[in-house]
């Protein structure tokens, strides 16, 4: 596959010259089928720029359905076994699509919504403002666990906070927003590029291969771009190609987040509490004490710990003394060396670097 191209021509078509197993990430646009029979005016008269365009016609559900089985058939082809896909609709689309991914072996790992901050209005009065649209992200399938998700990186993006499935992100407007010489929008369903951000950081590493079937005016090269991925893109319409292609070559600059890496998970290596007590790092009969409620509870020799008449493990008994369903009783108990109250997990940390504890 040549890469950071966009290739000319039908999906169904294209997509089955690709190599089985070969792409890190699909993210799929696909045509709605927004079944538009009538224009759409503004209380002024004016006429709203919908979704019009002869891509978006199908003659039936049936042809639709048909549609979205072969191209989404030939994508789960092509990604690889740790590799996820992303597609995203309105109510019009996404609930048939999901449907079709779920019988063809995808498994669901997220519904993500885009809460527009500034949805276009419902004119008629006749309805809620559609302000939202769904992403479905899934892997291969449910034996499939290896996909790649930097959680890590998508909390620091979030400001330290675990990034929810709701993303408020406004419509592509703006210097972003691709004009034809007419100076009207270029695309009628362009993506914001912070969508398309937070889709690549999210789920890809530097370097890693997106494949997008519907390329439109390129928003998912442009971003793969300014975060150092890989790309290739499939697009019909000559036009757009031509877009996305001058909008791609002109990309000078990378985001910030290009560079950033996910921190490799720490192996937690098991240490019995009662390893503690027979290499003499805690004594039986010492006390350990509760956070904050004050609570103590005495070792005994082999590894439980006894709280008034309750006896058990640290997490048991912190667990009962909390009154929750567990407890980590490494981060619940201090025991208490020269005046100093000291965490048993620092104890367990101690004994695991080979030092001799405090």
């Amino acid at each position: 596959m040549e890469l950071n191209t966009i290739i000319l021509g039908d999906c169904l078509e294209e997509l089955k010259k690709l190599q089985e197993n070969s792409v890190d990430l699909i993210f799929a646009d696909p045509p709605y089928n927004m079944q538009l029979k009538n224009n759409l005016y503004r209380p002024n008269n004016t006429k709203v720029a919908g979704v019009d365009d002869s891509w978006d016609k199908f003659a039936s559900f049936a042809d639709y359905d048909a549609f979205c089985l072969a191209w989404l058939r030939e994508c789960r082809r092509l990604v690889k076994d740790t590799g996820s896909i992303w597609v995203i609709g309105s109510y019009h689309n996404i609930f048939r699509i999901g449907a079709l991914m779920l019988n063809l072996g995808f498994w669901i790992l997220n519904e993500v919504t885009w809460h527009k901050r500034n949805p276009m209005p419902n004119f008629h009065g006749k309805r809620f403002t559609n302000a939202t649209e769904t992403l479905l992200w899934c892997s291969k399938g449910e034996a499939y666990k290896k996909y790649t998700f930097n959680y890590k990186l998508m909390k620091r993006y979030n400001g330290g906070k675990q990034m929810t499935s709701v993303w408020q992100i406004g419509l592509c407007v703006g210097a972003e927003r691709l004009k034809g010489q007419d100076g009207k929008k270029a695309h009628a369903t362009q993506k914001p590029e912070e969508l398309l951000k937070r889709v690549i950081v999210a789920t890809t590493k530097q370097n890693d291969i997106i494949l997008d079937p519907f390329f439109g005016t390129g928003t998912t090269g442009a971003v793969a771009k300014k975060l150092k991925r890989n790309f290739i893109g499939i697009e019909k319409e000559s036009s757009y190609r031509a877009l996305a292609q001058k909008r791609i070559e002109s990309i000078e600059d990378f985001f910030a987040e290009a560079d950033w890496v996910e921190d490799a998970k720490e192996k937690q290596i098991r240490v019995p509490f009662a390893r503690l007590i027979k290499e003499g790092i805690i004594k039986a009969g010492e006390l350990l004490y509760a956070r904050q409620s004050g609570a103590k509870a005495l070792v005994l020799a082999d590894g439980t710990v006894q709280y008034k008449s309750a006896r058990g493990s640290i997490h048991k008994i912190g667990a009962l003394i909390q009154e929750t369903p567990s407890c980590n009783g490494w981060q619940f108990w201090y025991i208490v060396r020269d005046h100093e109250s000291i965490l048993i997990d620092r104890l367990r940390h101690t004994y695991l670097s080979g030092h001799s504890a405090p």
